[in-house]
């Protein structure tokens, strides 16, 4: 991101301070609808790059359920977030 300018830190320092109440949002359309709405679009978490020794059926498994082989490894990730999510879920319990 590019640094803010003076005036723009200046805009947002005297936003801040202002109580929730005190901002002026009549120019801000409401959204009633929020039926098409998307959860996560926006969220993108920090990727690290490792090396990661899986058996060559997961891999082969993966690949074949990509399109042209493409993305796969996005596909695992997902897998392995689900899984996660799962995981932390049954704790809950």
């Amino acid at each position: 991101m590019k640094p803010l300018s003076p005036d723009r830190k200046a805009e947002l320092d005297a936003l801040a301070k202002l109580r929730e109440g005190e901002i002026d949002t009549r120019d801000v359309p409401e959204v009633r609808d929020w039926s098409g709405a998307r959860r996560g679009v926006f969220y993108r978490p920090v990727k690290r790059q490792i090396t990661l020794r899986l058996d060559a059926d997961v891999i082969a498994w993966f690949k074949n359920h990509a399109p042209r082989g493409a993305g796969y490894q996005t596909d695992v990730n997902r897998a392995l977030r689900e899984h996660l999510h799962r995981r932390r879920r049954d704790k809950r319990k």
